[in-house]
């Protein structure tokens, strides 16, 4: 019982690669599609090979996996599959994550990806009953002039994007390499957050904070690692978005009884559950609400909290938000009676 609980209760989804969503069933359709050659010779041989060591291991596969994503339908396609699971997972707001270099060193135009996925997301609410932002992530890996490259590429469609965010191979790359262009993202209006301290360590979290100037933090599992970090981090309702199959999947932590999710909840942090990139890790947000839920032995006020942080910590107006808290409050008022 508590375990469907977990998976339908209302709740936002925060940390979500829509690049990592494309399942394996639609990458050989898209393949097909566009004339692409994969290394795979099925569905399974693909589901055989998503056993990574560490990020940078996943990295390499899911690189192999975009480049099957072509045209705006392709991305349209992409990106309303993912909705359409997500409503079955409870997810009633998503804030969506998309990497635009990862597709112009393709040769595909900076507005085929942004217009197919914003076009899937422009009916959200009507089609799915979910409302949506989209996050424009800089690749870490790649340069500080690169990123503002696209960041001024992208300007021009500040009413599509609601935020700008930093992501892929974190050992190496510290946050500070990108102040200049938080600055300027931040100068035009948008929101901010950073992928930090999942392989990189607490002074990345921090870095994140007073040089990126971030309001949440993507992953930051290993802040745990520092008591002031952690203090500070709950005095100032920094939130998390915590992904625990993806945390287990890429090495992070080695098995999800180990998960630091329970003591980041007792240490009054703003924590979150999210799905990283489902299609690589084994599971959507109510997979890994369900699956957390169990291996820590979280109870219904755990779950009720999780949830409660997610739309605390999402890019939500205030009269969203509070519609969205009452619908919390009488989900979980219905499911006790």
């Amino acid at each position: 019982m508590i375990d469907g609980f977990a998976r339908r209760i209302p709740k936002a989804e925060l940390h979500l690669h829509i690049e990592g969503t494309l399942e394996p069933e639609l990458l050989f359709a898209l393949a097909a599609r566009n004339g692409v050659a994969l290394p795979y010779r099925d569905v399974e041989a693909v589901r055989d090979a998503y056993v990574f060591d560490d990020l940078q291991s996943f990295l390499d596969l899911y690189f192999v996996g975009v480049t099957v994503l072509r045209t705006e339908r392709d991305f349209f396609d992409l990106t309303a599959a993912y909705l359409a699971r997500a409503r079955a997972a409870g997810v009633v707001h998503a804030e969506i994550f998309f990497d635009p270099q990862a597709h112009l060193v393709r040769g595909i135009p900076f507005e085929v990806a942004l217009n197919g996925i914003h076009e899937a997301l422009r009916t959200s609410e009507a089609a799915y009953g979910m409302t949506t932002r989209l996050i424009m992530n800089f690749l870490r890996d790649r340069s500080a002039s690169e990123a503002m490259d696209v960041l001024a590429m992208a300007l021009p469609y500040g009413d599509r994007i609601a935020a700008v965010g930093l992501d892929s191979a974190e050992l190496g790359y510290p946050p500070r390499i990108f102040e200049e262009v938080f600055a300027r993202a931040r100068a035009a209006g948008w929101r901010t957050v950073a992928h930090a301290g999942e392989e990189g360590p607490p002074d990345y979290v921090s870095e994140s904070l007073d040089l990126l100037r971030v309001e949440r933090i993507d992953h930051g599992v290993r802040s745990l690692e520092d008591p002031e970090l952690v203090a500070r981090l709950r005095d100032e309702r920094i939130p998390l978005t915590v992904c625990p199959y993806s945390n287990v999947k890429l090495r992070v932590v080695h098995r999800l009884e180990e998960h630091p999710l329970r003591r980041m909840l007792e240490a009054g942090l703003c924590a979150t559950i999210n799905s990283d990139d489902p299609a690589y890790f084994g599971g959507y947000v109510d997979d890994n609400f369900a699956g957390t839920r169990a291996a820590l032995d979280l109870d219904r006020g755990d779950i009720v909290k999780l949830a409660a942080n997610s739309f605390e910590a999402a890019f939500l107006e205030p009269g969203e938000r509070a519609r969205y808290a009452a619908r919390l409050e009488a989900f979980a008022q219905a499911e006790t009676h």
